[in-house]
């Protein structure tokens, strides 16, 4: 299992805007074949600034398959015209054992 982890700077005053559109793309990420969850989380110091949490089984499921489905393409069209800049994203996976 690994994490993608997307830092999203959105233009400020789109916060609300930017969360629904997120929401309303939510079932594009669940419906994704290797996708076990979705997390938004916003950033207490800059407003702007959101954090998408996708847990893949693997990069491939994340950067080959989802990114050719017509889901991403239903989601960039909801959230993208609310990036202030491209997303940056990486992907990590836990190295602490339970």
């Amino acid at each position: 299992m690994i994490t993608e982890i997307a830092q999203i700077e959105i233009h400020p005053g789109q916060e609300k805007e930017f969360e629904a559109a997120v929401a309303k793309a939510l079932p594009f990420f669940l419906a994704a074949d290797g996708c076990d969850g979705v997390d938004l989380l916003r950033s207490v110091e800059h407003p702007s600034r959101y954090r998408l949490t996708v847990r893949w089984e693997t990069v491939e499921h994340h950067t080959v398959t989802f990114r050719a489905s017509e889901g991403f393409a239903h989601w960039r069209a909801l959230a993208g015209p609310h990036f202030a800049t491209a997303p940056q994203v990486e992907h990590v996976h836990s190295v602490l054992a339970p």
